[in-house]
C-alpha cells in the first residue's frame, strides 16, 4: 500500500504523517464496509507489516481511531469496528470534546482578559519563554507538553487560582486534545501564532484584545475538530465529467 494515497485529492498540499496516512487508510476501509461493525481488525503485527510501519506509529493510528469513535480496543481480544462513521463529539480522555469546549469558552476566554490587567513581569517572562520554545520546537509530544503549560501560564496570570485549578484538572484532556489536532490537522503553527497574539495583547494590558485572541484561538480549535471528525467523502469517478461539464 502507497500511503501517500491516503491523502485527499484537492486538498491544499500538507505533508503528513505516518501515523495520520495510516488512520486515514483505516478509516477509510472502516467508512467503505472493508471493515463491518462488528469485525475485528487484524493483529498489530499483521497490519504493521501490510502498512510497512512500525508499532509505535500503528498504535498511534488506533487510538485516534478510538478517539473518533470508530473502534474500541478490547484488552486480550484486540481492536472492534463499533461504527462505520466517525462520532461528531470524539472523547479525549474523561472529557467529550464539546464538554471541553463549552468550559474552556466560559472560563479561558474571560481569564486571558484578566490576565491581560493582572499579569507581572515573571508572567510575561515565563509566557515569552514558553512561546520562544513552542516556535523552534519540532517534535509534537514536546509542543504539546508545553501547549498545557501555555494555557496554564495564561490562567496563573490571572491570579485567581481557582482558574488555575479548572485547567489543571482539565490538563490531561487538552493534551490530549492538542495531540489529536496537530497531527490530524496540522495546527502547530497556526497554534503558534495564535498563542503569541494572546501575549501581545497581555503586554499591552488589553483586556478586549486579549479576550478576542482567546475567542479566535478556541474557535479556530472547534473549527479543525469539526473539520477532521467531518465524514470522509470521496469523488465518484464516473460524476467527475459532469461536474466539470
Amino acid at each position: 500500500m502507497n500511503l501517500s494515497d491516503s491523502q485527499t485529492a484537492g486538498e491544499m498540499p500538507r505533508r503528513i504523517s505516518a501515523m495520520e496516512a495510516v488512520l486515514n487508510h483505516l478509516r477509510g476501509a472502516i467508512e467503505r464496509g472493508e471493515y463491518a461493525v462488528g469485525d475485528k481488525l487484524p493483529s498489530e503485527a499483521e497490519l504493521c507489516r501490510r502498512l510497512e510501519v512500525s508499532r509505535p506509529v500503528l498504535r498511534e493510528a488506533l487510538r485516534a481511531l478510538q478517539t473518533m469513535g470508530l473502534t474500541v480496543s478490547r484488552t486480550g481480544k484486540g481492536t472492534f469496528v463499533i461504527s462505520d462513521g466517525a462520532v461528531a463529539d470524539p472523547t479525549f480522555g474523561d472529557y467529550a470534546a464539546s464538554d471541553l469546549l463549552e468550559v474552556r469558552r466560559h472560563v479561558e476566554i474571560p481569564v486571558a482578559g484578566y490576565a491581560a490587567v493582572r499579569h507581572t513581569t515573571e508572567d510575561l517572562d515565563h509566557l515569552h519563554h514558553l512561546l520562544e520554545r513552542m516556535e523552534e520546537e519540532t517534535d509534537t509530544t514536546a509542543w504539546v507538553a508545553m501547549d498545557s503549560l501555555f494555557h496554564l501560564a495564561i490562567a496563573q496570570a490571572a491570579g485567581n487560582p481557582v482558574f488555575r485549578r479548572v485547567i489543571e484538572e482539565i490538563r490531561d484532556a487538552l493534551a490530549r486534545q492538542s495531540a489529536f489536532l496537530n497531527e490530524l490537522g496540522g495546527r502547530r503553527e497556526q497554534s503558534n501564532r495564535e498563542h503569541r497574539a494572546i501575549v501581545e495583547a497581555l503586554v499591552d494590558r488589553s483586556e478586549n484584545d486579549a479576550v478576542e485572541a482567546m475567542a479566535h484561538h478556541l474557535a479556530r480549535v472547534e473549527t479543525t475538530l469539526t473539520t477532521i471528525v467531518r465524514p470522509q467523502h470521496r469523488t465518484d469517478p464516473s460524476t467527475e465529467d459532469e461536474d466539470h461539464a
